[in-house]
């Protein structure tokens, strides 16, 4: 027997995509549990977003700094809601969504997140199963195995209020090239209990895979994503924590991960060499103690 259903806040982010925004608010307005609140991110848009949002009855967030990760988090802070709900401005979820979502964390109080699926509504109908099965089917997969545990997904997932507050400095929200919903996957942590429901299957364009240029810029996102936490989470060391085999690293405890503030400008992702090595691979910055202790032995 469940309690009360929790309340549930629907975060957009959303630059220059007044169209399909409208098409995404209209699929919300037909829910059979109505979220608490729909909150569009308004990310330094030049068309008609704003009124549209707002014409549907939501409330509208700015957030000038353009790229999805500060959209996103800027909607995450905003949220009010026990559970904080993501859908991009292309998702049309079915009339149940919502309600599957509170259903969910009030049955299991102890989940931290929980993700779903998609349909790629504009390809031909007789591809639309196969070509949405093997881009999320690979995404899942090989993300998972970066991790140590499910990843989420931004067009369809849904996270608890407090797991945010619990990891928001964590997350790179002020680079653009990154992506949020993974990197937010990593913040929460290989401890913490995301898990994958097929039931919140949502459709969604196809046109962030249309084009070379577009594929090659989301791979290098995904590249950059994995390079910047596993510099201090490796794989290894994640799936360490989430089966207990292993310290408590970075990975056990997301608060212990580098902040965006403490990483070095212009940083590639790769990491920060802590040693200069000169000569045949001699450090230079050793102790001053440990220098001194040397120069007595050699006396």
């Amino acid at each position: 027997m469940t309690g009360p259903l929790p309340t549930v806040s629907v975060v957009i982010p959303v630059r220059d995509d007044a169209v399909e925004l409208a098409r995404c608010l209209a699929w919300l307005d037909r829910q059979t549990v109505a979220p608490w609140e729909v909150v569009v991110v308004d990310n330094a848009s030049s068309d008609d977003t704003a009124a549209v949002a707002a014409a549907w009855g939501a409330r509208v967030v700015p957030e000038p700094s353009v790229g999805i990760p500060a959209a996103a988090a800027t909607g995450y802070d905003s949220a009010r809601g026990e559970v904080i709900a993501r859908l991009d401005a292309d998702s049309r979820p079915d009339p149940r969504w919502v309600e599957r979502i509170a259903r969910r964390m009030a049955m299991d109080p102890d989940l931290d997140a929980v993700t779903g699926s998609g349909r790629f509504v504009d390809l031909p109908r007789a591809v639309q199963k196969v070509a949405s099965g093997a881009y999320l089917g690979a995404y899942y997969v090989l993300t998972h195995l970066a991790l140590g545990h499910t990843s989420l997904w931004g067009s369809s997932m849904a996270l608890r209020r407090d797991s945010w507050l619990a990891v928001r400095s964590q997350v790179r929200r002020h680079d653009p090239e990154v992506h949020d919903d993974l990197d937010l996957a990593f913040a929460l942590g290989p401890r913490r209990r995301i898990r994958f429901d097929p039931y919140l299957q949502v459709g969604v364009s196809a046109r962030s895979l249309r084009g070379h240029r577009q594929r090659v810029r989301r791979f290098a996102r995904a590249c950059r994503t994995l390079r910047l936490n596993w510099r201090t989470a490796p794989p290894w060391a994640r799936w360490q924590a989430r089966l207990g085999s292993g310290p408590r690293t970075a990975a056990a405890d997301p608060a212990s991960r580098t902040t965006p503030a403490q990483e070095a400008p212009g940083s590639s992702g790769v990491g920060i060499r802590l040693l200069r090595v000169r000569g045949r691979g001699r450090s230079s910055r050793r102790p001053a103690t440990a220098r001194r202790r040397a120069s007595r032995g050699r006396r």
